[in-house]
């Protein structure tokens, strides 16, 4: 039953799913893990829906997955272009910044990397994470504080 549903929509599904994500071996890729998680995780339920709802069911999952995907990106970006720091400063020769940030508490470091190294805005962050922009401020505040006690060899709770 789900074979043939996959035969009838299979191409509308990619064209819809390029169309989100601008990149058709992405957008074939997901359509593709869609079906895969269909018939390993919610086979029962989908047989039990009608033709329209399974379209619903299949649309939504895969703006999801695709949404997963870029949140995915985003963080992976952060922690792999991580900039050298200390640039003249002695003192801070030797520092492992990627692992400094790691020692940030809660999504601080997170927060950090992509305000003052991916160029994001508060704004940006927090309709990222769904929260409100000034609880980001807060977080990049905190963040800079860890981050100069850490460096004095203090510890800052």
């Amino acid at each position: 039953m789900l074979e043939q549903f996959y035969k009838d929509c299979r191409n509308e599904f990619i064209g819809w799913c390029t169309t989100l994500t601008h990149d058709p071996l992405l957008a074939e890729d997901l359509v593709h893990e869609a079906f895969l998680r269909a018939m390993e995780q919610h086979l029962a339920t989908l047989e039990s829906l009608s033709y329209i709802q399974k379209k619903a069911w299949f649309y939504r999952v895969i703006k999801n997955m695709y949404i997963d995907w870029i949140r995915h990106q985003r963080f992976e970006s952060v922690s792999e272009e991580l900039p050298v720091y200390g640039g003249n400063a002695p003192e801070y020769d030797g520092i492992d910044w990627e692992l400094l940030f790691d020692t940030l508490p809660g999504k601080e470091g997170v927060f950090f990397a992509m305000r003052y190294l991916e160029g994001y805005t508060s704004t940006e962050i927090g309709n990222f994470f769904h929260i409100p922009a000034g609880t980001v401020r807060a977080q990049l505040s905190s963040a800079r504080k860890h981050l100069k006690a850490a460096l004095k060899g203090e510890n800052y709770v």
